[in-house]
């Protein structure tokens, strides 16, 4: 007897890597190689060969929950959907819509997040929708939308990296945080190619590069603003380029021209000769790159931070060129595709703006409603989380934990108890599902077929492998029923494919255009880049940089690479950003001596709502921990396993000490997979980028106690 194998992909991060999983005896799957995928072509870390073990009934909801009496009890389906649609409704009916709010995740597949908006804005009328990735990638969408007119997180396929001279890591771990993407910077070097690599931890990729900055958190921007400069001076700007494809530049020009290397050196802690050393490496060579994650990201001037990142690729010509430009890797699975498909506070399906009434035309002709009805803008996720019981009543949550995730959890966590009512979507029961008035339990990326964006801009086609329990529904069943219960019987199938096909049609023409996008093309060609229009949008792709040219009224072969003739602003320049340096929101003091940042680690993933359950994971990382330097340890007494109390204006964090020599004197880091005593995020500050509404996750002012026992 044949057994079937299904190829499909990891749920975990955003390289969502290829894997074939088989049905083994006794039930459950398991995991082998995909070599025919291209990002990870059959590489798999910790986290992508365990997947399947979340599979279990033993690890994972099987049946709704709702509060009696203050405890959660098994319930039917329809008595759960039944209280969700009541509560929901009274919020309504008593305050408003704006009174109900949905918080979603990057973790759901495009024809999730698509319905979820869509959810939001036509059945609750509610403009109050955003979701965890606004804690992702934010800051770099809105600086590559300021620079190209567009956000896609890498504007050329991974396979480009190791084609380059130099890469530019600003920010990343990339060696825990998405193992088999190591192999492009290795192949980089066995080219080569050059490595720099910047962090305040010496990292396990930090040991992989040629040259390794270790600025201070929060100076990042300072830092590229300080490699510019030397750019200039040096005579090493590609005026040919500037004076082409770009505008503003002498603006920017002069913001950096302030920006001196011993003035950097001051504020950064990086010594001018490794400033130096790094315009060289990254200008020798005729291609080169710029690569940022969440360090310079989540600040409070993340936009800005990456924007003078940017500003470093358009100045040397390393942009819009073949081996060069700046991308950001995403963090999340869906990431990329969940808000450019209507989760987002701002945005409407095909990275359309919800302010922009052409696109709200479009978009309520699609879903048959009046335009003047959609909402506009909401919140952004934090501060549509620290409104919970207050403005907003009621809540929606699907695929989101942010009493671990969230910076100032504490108080996050508080205000989701203040509630009404609550109403969580998830696999698991994690520590936000716990506070809900009902749970309901849905299905995951092996039990349901739909569709990711990966950090490229890479459509894929997640497959179903194996039958969920019987007490398990899909996201989607959710919201078709409780659509229904709210008179809107129509327009929220359960088939995935079937909300695919509208969300091709609703994002036609759009910025993020998956219109010439299908089921069958996802199957056959191993995923298709966006921009993808149907052969009748043809001229909006040419407009939004698809740059492969094809036969009038023929598929449409899809974006693997943006910008190589002109950029996606109206007269096709990009556009630099003038920014100077600002320090970070709370600097340290007298009172709060030491610098805070966070990260995560190989074994486990954000909240850990999902690895934390996987007992391989939990005996590679099983807990919190501080890392601080020797020096450090030495002046408050500590030793190696100590139990270390970590303050900040916002709360207090207890987790064992780990010394080492790899992080700055002046720097504690802690990672963010853990709740309670150890729980980072009780400490981060949720100080807001003006433009992304990005919280300062990265660095905040701390003070040390060693707890004696």
């Amino acid at each position: 007897m044949e057994t079937s194998v299904t190829p499909t992909h990891c749920p975990y991060c955003a390289l969502q890597c290829g894997m074939n999983l088989t049905p083994a005896a006794g039930g459950g799957v398991t995991v082998s190689e995909r070599v025919d995928f291209p990002v990870n072509r059959g590489a798999l870390c910790g986290k992508g060969r365990t997947a399947p073990a979340l599979l279990s009934p033993s690890l994972r909801l099987t049946e709704p929950l709702v509060r009696r009496d203050g405890v959660l009890v098994p319930a039917s389906w329809e008595e759960a959907l039944d209280r969700v649609a009541e509560g929901l409704t009274r919020t309504r009916t008593e305050h408003g819509p704006d009174a109900c709010g949905v918080f979603g995740g990057g973790g759901l597949t495009n024809e999730k997040a698509y319905a979820l908006g869509k959810f939001a804005r036509v059945v609750l009328g509610t403009s109050q929708i955003d979701y965890n990735g606004r804690f992702c990638m934010s800051s770099a969408a809105a600086a590559g939308n300021k620079a190209f007119g567009i956000d896609r997180g890498l504007p050329f396929p991974m396979e480009d990296i190791p084609k380059t001279g130099c890469v530019i890591l600003v920010g990343s771990n990339l060696a825990e945080t998405m193992p088999p993407a190591l192999r492009y910077l290795t192949e980089l070097k066995e080219n080569g190619g050059t490595l720099i690599v910047i962090d305040p931890r010496r990292t396990r990729t930090a040991e992989q590069a040629d040259l390794h900055l270790a600025p201070r958190p929060g100076t990042d921007l300072a830092l590229a603003l300080g490699l510019l400069h030397l750019v200039v001076s040096q005579g090493r700007t590609d005026e040919a380029f500037i004076a082409e494809r770009t505008s503003g530049w002498e603006e920017t020009r002069a913001a950096a021209m302030a920006h001196w290397p011993e003035y950097v050196e001051r504020i950064t802690g990086v010594p001018v000769p490794q400033l130096r050393d790094a315009v060289r490496m990254f200008c020798e060579p005729s291609a080169a790159m710029v690569l940022t994650a969440r360090g310079p990201e989540q600040q409070s001037k993340g936009t800005d931070t990456v924007g003078a990142w940017i500003n470093l690729c358009l100045a040397t010509g390393r942009s819009g060129r073949p081996y060069s430009g700046y991308g950001c890797l995403t963090g999340q699975g869906n990431g990329q595709g969940g808000r450019e498909h209507g989760q987002k506070a701002d945005q409407l399906p095909g990275y359309r703006k919800l302010t922009d009434p052409e696109a709200r035309r479009h978009v309520a002709g699609v879903w048959g409603v009046d335009p003047d009805s959609l909402p506009g803008p909401g919140l952004s996720a934090y501060e549509l989380l620290d409104s919970l019981g207050t403005d907003i009543r009621s809540l929606l949550l699907m695929g989101s934990n942010p009493v671990v995730s969230a910076p100032r959890a504490a108080h996050i966590q508080q205000r989701l108890e203040s509630l009404d009512f609550l109403a969580v979507a998830d696999v698991v029961l994690s520590e936000t599902a716990a506070l809900a008035d009902v749970v309901l339990p849905v299905t995951q990326w092996a039990e349901e077929t739909g569709t990711t964006t990966n950090l490229e801009g890479r459509v894929l086609l997640r497959r179903q492998a194996v039958t969920p329990p019987d007490g398990v529904r899909s996201d989607l069943y959710v919201l078709h029923q409780l659509a229904a219960r709210a008179g809107v019987e129509k327009g929220f199938p359960v088939d995935p494919e079937e909300v695919f096909e509208e969300l091709r049609r609703a994002s036609a023409g759009g910025i993020a255009d998956y219109s010439g996008i299908t089921y069958r093309r996802l199957a056959e060609e191993n995923g298709v880049f966006w921009p993808c229009p149907a052969p009748e949008h043809d001229n909006q792709a040419e407009e939004n940089q698809a740059v492969e040219n094809q036969p009038q009224g023929a598929a449409h072969p899809g974006s693997p690479r943006l910008f190589l003739d002109r950029f996606a602003t109206d007269d096709g320049r990009a556009r630099f950003a003038p920014v100077v340096y600002r320090p970070i929101a709370e600097e340290p003091d007298a009172e709060y001596p030491v610098l805070l940042t966070t990260g995560r680690v190989v074994a486990q993933y954000q909240s850990g709502a999902q690895t934390r359950r996987v007992d391989e994971l939990n005996a590679a990382a099983p807990g919190p921990f501080v890392e601080l330097h020797p020096r450090l340890a030495a002046r408050l007494g500590a030793g190696e396993g100590d139990a270390i109390a970590v303050v900040s204006r916002r709360g207090r964090a207890v987790a064992p000490a780990r010394i080492t020599t790899a992080i700055r004197p002046d720097t504690v880091f802690m990672p963010f997979h853990w709740p309670g005593e150890g729980r980072a995020n009780t400490l981060t500050n949720p100080a807001l980028d003006p433009t992304s509404r990005m919280p300062e996750f990265k660095a905040c002012a701390v003070r040390l106690e060693t707890v004696r026992p």
